[in-house]
């Protein structure tokens, strides 16, 4: 086996370490909520420190891969992160729970722009395009999560048995393939400001970014929702809407470097933009318990692609270092993770919730749209050769 396909299976390693530890800590927030006495909007605001920490996080993370490595600093935050995941189930009062998933959040946000140079780095030296499938085995990972927890709960096993177990079994994970990493600070990873203004490009990037990760947010948390309250179906055929939507996701992802491929990057999220536009669109006026499946599983197939096709490209993009480029990318996008469930919630409360959906379709309407513009126009240009799909960027 070469360092290089060692390396490739470290970092895949590692994406799926983190869906799992991400999923074992998410089923137990009834139970954290019930003990801590906490109501709706007590938990909303402690729940939002770990976004807030993540988003923090996320600037800071170009400059230390820069100072440090991505080895270092995959390695480093992805054992970190498997030590803190116990720690919200563990809180005594909600100000504590809340600075538990800040930090729990910073370290998501480190090991995610750390994880990502790393497979960004893989990918240009296999010369080929690789990064859905590591994209692919987070999601993966995340039902992998959340089936073991599902177990773990049906069994008796106590929360905290459940987290600490989960915990060290990922956190032997980490110790095993972390030295296989490809090896950190090469001459692209210079140490740099902590805090740039992104390129031109960058922006262009991001607010695809933005858009994607808007609609990933919004149906994660208002499918279920909209199937069961709007379209009055049954709570098995809510929970089904949003499994289709996850596991249609995974499905892409394993896919999407083939298409990548095949077809270009700007033609895949073009399509990929447009599937999940008509797909969303059509459920919503057919307005069917079945037609919403249908939906959501074409929504998660469209946006499968969407993030690993921007951080791909972000190293590329400008005249920066991977994790700086990758860093600016995440921020601006993971605004509209942010701002796609309350976004939502506030226009469903207004106009209804099939309209705020609507927003959702468009925003994906909105990445077929722009997808031309910031991956082929003003001095980008798309070259395809030998299979590999590439780009020279304006800065």
């Amino acid at each position: 086996m070469t360092a290089i396909h060692r390396a490739r299976v470290a970092v895949a390693s590692i994406f799926f370490v983190n869906g799992v530890v991400l999923a074992s800590w998410v089923p137990h927030i009834p139970a954290v909520k019930s003990r801590l006495g906490a109501g709706e909007a007590a938990l909303g605001w402690a729940l939002l420190a770990m976004a807030a920490g993540a988003v923090l996080a996320l600037p800071l993370a170009g400059w230390l891969i820069g100072r440090f490595g991505s080895r270092v600093m995959t390695g480093s935050a992805a054992a970190a992160f498997c030590l803190v995941m116990p720690l919200p189930v563990f809180s005594p009062s909600l100000p504590v729970l809340g600075l538990s998933l800040a930090l729990l959040g910073a370290l998501n946000g480190l090991l995610d722009v750390s994880m990502n140079t790393q497979a960004a780095a893989l990918e240009r030296a296999v010369g080929r395009p690789i990064m859905s499938s590591f994209h692919a085995l987070f999601s993966t990972g995340g039902m992998v999560g959340a089936i073991g927890a599902s177990a773990a709960m049906a069994a008796g096993a106590g929360d905290a048995n459940h987290v600490i177990t989960a915990a060290v079994l990922m956190l032997g994970v980490v110790a095993l393939v972390a030295p296989q990493l490809l090896p950190g600070r090469s001459a692209e990873e210079r140490p740099g400001p902590a805090f740039v203004r992104p390129s031109r490009a960058l922006v262009g990037l991001g607010i695809l970014a933005f858009l994607g990760l808007l609609a990933e947010g919004a149906m994660a948390d208002w499918s279920a929702v909209y199937l069961r309250e709007t379209l009055g179906s049954s709570l098995a055929v809510a929970a089904t809407g949003f499994a289709a939507f996850s596991l249609a996701m995974a499905a892409g992802r394993f896919m999407g470097d083939t298409l990548v491929s095949c077809l270009g990057a700007r033609a895949v999220l073009r399509g990929s933009g447009s599937v999940a536009a008509a797909g969303l669109g059509g459920a919503l006026l057919i307005s069917h318990p079945l037609a919403g499946i249908v939906g959501c599983a074409l929504v998660g197939l469209g946006i499968a692609n969407i993030i690993p096709v921007l951080f791909s490209a972000a190293p590329r993009a400008a005249k920066a270092e991977p994790g700086t480029a990758l860093a600016a990318v995440a921020t601006i996008g993971y605004g509209g993770f942010l701002s796609g469930p309350p976004l939502i919630g506030i226009t469903g409360e207004a106009v209804g919730l099939p309209v705020a959906l609507g927003l959702v379709s468009a925003a994906c309407a909105l990445v077929a749209l722009l997808a031309g513009y910031v991956f082929g126009g003003r001095g980008q240009r798309e070259e395809r050769s030998e299979g590999r799909s590439s780009y020279s960027w304006a800065g």
